[in-house]
């Protein structure tokens, strides 16, 4: 599954009005894009709402008792969960409000009562953990900052954050386990999005972590503007140059030469309308895709999302889910939700 110098760094919690942004040099994670963007060329999802609808009753039922999601291998996983109800939080449900708020309760518990004493998200240690890790960190995060102020988040989120910040590895990113060892692109967009979101919600970030992550990044890159997976020689793919310029524009940088090039690697490469993409790892690339061509605007933005969500419908299956081979149904149908709701905005993180 694609799905990671130490300092042990204290973080405080930010009075509940909106932070201070801190300056970083050539880099502010709460840097509004440029107000000169033109207006989203694209319609409202209005015309999506009955593939979302059945797409939503389905991942619903696919919870189970502890409020966990995921099958086989990556059953009970913490990644796959905070996923699910991120899908349902990107449809306008709270854990206080709307038709699935039991669902999304319900997987709170479930990653609350998995934590571990370092501050992991995780129920099962044994299965690239840092993924779930971010993907949970996000979720407590967007919820903290939806201002649902809980105790029992806020106290999750804090340690979750400090445990990112703690495992950095030298090179400025992340990999599978929560050591800070070697690092890879696809893990590393997990923390980064995940720290984002945290800051909004008033949770203190070191600047240090947000330059050397983005330093890592760039190093990723490769001449011809795609991303490899880590700083070894390697092609690059078009998942994780998605996640690579994903990373850029979530770490407060909006316009900058590497993103132009990251950006003109997956238009070539990557048109989601073409069937010679890269398979493997498929509802991943589309998840980071569809991030990076919206914060880009446009009509790159414009294409792009005309073939996504063209795509993503003629995969849904009959009883509105969506299967990823590798990590299954809930995996698939939370990524292609995410997705499919990103243009309604209702997930801050996904605002442009």
């Amino acid at each position: 599954m694609i799905f990671p110098s130490m300092c042990v760094v204290t973080l405080m919690v930010a009075p509940l009005a909106t932070p201070v942004p801190v300056p970083l040099p050539g880099v502010s994670p709460l840097t509004p894009p440029p107000t000169e963007e033109p207006a989203d060329p694209v319609a409202p999802v209005d015309h999506l709402r009955p593939a979302i609808d059945r797409g939503l009753a389905a991942l619903a039922l696919m919870q189970v008792d502890d409020g966990s999601f995921g099958v086989g291998r990556y059953d009970h996983h913490a990644g796959v969960s905070a996923l699910a109800a991120l899908a349902f939080m990107a449809d306008g449900n709270l854990p206080d409000r709307g038709r699935y708020a039991p669902q999304i309760r319900r997987a709170i518990d479930f990653l609350l009562s998995h934590v571990q004493p370092s501050g992991l998200l995780a129920a099962d240690t044994t299965h690239g953990p840092m993924y779930g890790h971010g993907f949970g960190t996000l979720l407590l995060a967007e919820i903290y900052g939806s201002s649902h102020r809980d105790e029992d988040v806020h106290a999750a989120l804090v340690r979750a954050v400090d445990l990112i910040v703690r495992t950095q590895n030298k090179e400025g990113g992340w990999r599978y386990q929560p050591v800070p060892a070697d690092a890879d692109v696809s893990v590393t967009i997990c923390q980064v999005m995940a720290l984002r979101s945290a800051r909004h919600a008033g949770i203190a970030v070191p600047v240090e972590t947000i330059d050397r992550a983005v330093a890592y990044v760039r190093q990723c890159q490769n001449p011809d503007g795609g991303f490899r997976y880590m700083l070894r020689d390697g092609p690059a793919a078009w998942p994780r140059t998605a996640a690579g310029v994903a990373t850029l524009y979530y770490a407060g940088i909006y316009e900058d030469e590497a993103i132009e090039r990251g950006l003109n690697w997956l238009t070539k490469n990557a048109d989601p309308t073409s069937s010679s993409a890269r398979q493997s790892h498929w509802y991943y690339g589309h998840y980071y895709g569809v991030q990076a061509m919206h914060q880009a605007g446009g009509a790159r933005w414009s294409h792009w999302w005309s073939g996504t969500r063209s795509t993503l419908l003629a995969r849904q299956s009959t009883d509105g889910a969506w299967i990823d081979p590798h990590v299954g149904p809930a995996y698939g149908t939370a990524m292609a939700l995410i997705t499919l709701q990103l243009p309604e905005g209702l997930l801050p993180i996904l605002q442009r």
